[in-house]
C-alpha cells in the first residue's frame, strides 16, 4: 500500500482516493485531459507561437502579466517548464484538433492550487469557458486538491463575475486585482450545477 500511495500515476492515485485513502496533492502532467468538446494537452516547445499570439493580443493583454513578443524567449521558457514539477500548463484544443486556448495550474499551498493563464481565442463558443473551468476542477480534484486560490484583474469584469458564479469568495484586493478562494463544497456544487456541459464526464490519459 505504501508503494501505491507513493505512485505518481494519476489513475492509481485517483483510484486510491475513491476508496477513501488520503493522498498528498501533487501536480502531474498527463498526456491528455478529455472533456466533451475540449481536450487539454501539456504545452510543448512547438506551442510557443500560439501562446504568444494569445498573450500579445491587444485586448487580452490588458488583463495579463506583460509578455515579451519574443518567440525564442517563449521557447526557452517552455523548455524549462518541461522539467518543472511545480506547474502544469495546458494547451486547450477542440475536438477538431484546433488550438483554442491555454490554462495553467501552479502554486501548491497544502491542499489548494492556483490557476490562471486562462485565455480562450476570440470567437470561441461561450460554452468553452464553462467546460474548460469544469475540466480544471475535475483534474485538480483527481490529484487530491480540495480548494483553489487565484487573482483576477479588477478590469477583467467578465472573468471575476464568472468565478463568483462558480462559488469563489473574494477574500482580498490589491490596487489591480481581486483575490479569490473557492472551497471544496463550492467546487463540487458547481460541478453538479454545470454537469450538462460534461454529459459523459471526463477522462485523463497519463
Amino acid at each position: 500500500m505504501e508503494d501505491l500511495l507513493n505512485d505518481s500515476s494519476i489513475y492509481v492515485l485517483s483510484c486510491l482516493r475513491k476508496r477513501g485513502y488520503k493522498t498528498r496533492p501533487t501536480l502531474s502532467k498527463p498526456k491528455k485531459v478529455v472533456g466533451n468538446n475540449l481536450v487539454f494537452k501539456d504545452a510543448q516547445k512547438e506551442d510557443a507561437a500560439f501562446i504568444l499570439e494569445l498573450r500579445t493580443d491587444s485586448k487580452k493583454a490588458t488583463h495579463l502579466s506583460k509578455t515579451s513578443n519574443d518567440l525564442k524567449q517563449q521557447e526557452v521558457w517552455l523548455e524549462k517548464y518541461s522539467n518543472d514539477s511545480g506547474q502544469v500548463y495546458f494547451i486547450i484544443f477542440n475536438k477538431q484538433g484546433e488550438k483554442v486556448g491555454t490554462v495553467r495550474l501552479y502554486d501548491i499551498t497544502n491542499d489548494s492550487f492556483c490557476w490562471g493563464s486562462w485565455i480562450l481565442k476570440n470567437g470561441t463558443p461561450s460554452n468553452y469557458s464553462i467546460e474548460s473551468a469544469l475540466l480544471v476542477y475535475h483534474f485538480a480534484l483527481s490529484l487530491g486538491f480540495e480548494k483553489a486560490h487565484f487573482d483576477v484583474r479588477k478590469g477583467n469584469e467578465s472573468v471575476w463575475k464568472f468565478h463568483e458564479r462558480f462559488g469563489a469568495d473574494k477574500v482580498e484586493e490589491t490596487t489591480d486585482d481581486f483575490i479569490y478562494n473557492i472551497s471544496l463544497e463550492a467546487i463540487e456544487k458547481s460541478l453538479e450545477k454545470y454537469k450538462k456541459y460534461l454529459p459523459n464526464g471526463f477522462s485523463i490519459e497519463d
